[in-house]
């Protein structure tokens, strides 16, 4: 594949977030995604913003572990 072809699916920039260590706009794209979902009854259609912005951010290992607290009922935010 020549480097014509690559595409990248990286977050879109955002003014909240101007520096280069994006820990927070990780995990705000993670609390926006599912608060969105939620707000939505389940429609992800219409999150696919935050969840690109999301995937593209943050590692698996805190999106797993961050479900893992969600579904536990013990993660740190009081949007969803």
């Amino acid at each position: 594949m020549s480097e014509d072809n690559i595409e990248s699916n990286t977050a879109q920039y955002n003014p909240r977030f101007p520096n280069m260590n994006q820990t927070k706009h990780c995990w705000a794209s993670y609390v926006d995604y599912h608060g969105c979902v939620a707000h939505y009854g389940g429609e992800e259609s219409k999150c696919q913003s935050f969840f690109q912005a999301m995937t593209s951010l943050c590692p698996s290992k805190w999106v797993s572990e961050w479900d893992e607290q969600k579904d536990a009922k013990i993660f740190p935010s009081s949007r969803f």
